[in-house]
C-alpha cells in the first residue's frame, strides 16, 4: 500500500512550462531531418525531471526524489535543516552527511517542518 505524503514540495511550475515551450520549439527543427529527432529527448527529460524531482514530507520521514530514484531520510536521523546563501535547504544527518532537499527553500521550510510535525528552533 502506498502512503500519501503530508506535503509535496516541487520545483517551480515555470520549469514545466519552459520544457513544453522548448519541446514545441524543437519539433520543426527535429522534423527537418530524422537524424535530428533525438533532440526532442532533451525537453522531454527536463519536463520529466521538473515533474518528478522534489521532496515529499511524511510524518516519519522525508523522501527526496530525483529524475531516477529517491532517498528516504527518517526524521530521527535529521539533526538540522539549514538554508544556504541561495535559500535552498539541506538536511544535516546524524552521521555527518548532507542531503539537499529538492524544492525546499527558506520560504517553504516552515511548512515542511509543520507537515512533519517537527519542532522549530532558532540558533542563538
Amino acid at each position: 500500500m502506498r502512503r500519501k505524503p503530508l506535503l509535496r514540495v516541487r520545483k517551480t511550475g515555470a520549469l514545466l512550462v519552459a520544457a513544453v515551450i522548448a519541446f514545441v520549439g524543437t519539433v520543426p527543427f527535429a522534423g527537418a531531418k530524422w537524424e535530428l529527432s533525438p533532440i526532442l529527448l532533451i525537453p522531454i527529460a527536463i519536463f520529466a525531471w521538473a515533474w518528478r524531482a522534489g521532496t515529499d514530507v511524511y510524518a516519519d520521514e522525508l523522501r527526496v526524489k530525483a529524475l531516477f530514484g529517491s532517498t528516504r531520510v527518517p526524521w530521527a536521523r535529521v539533526t538540522e535543516l539549514a538554508p544556504d546563501e541561495k535559500g535552498q535547504v539541506s538536511a544535516l544527518l546524524d552521521n555527518g552527511n548532507v542531503i539537499r532537499l529538492t524544492g525546499v527553500t527558506r520560504g517553504n521550510l516552515p511548512r515542511v517542518l509543520a507537515a512533519g510535525k517537527q519542532e522549530i528552533s532558532h540558533p542563538e
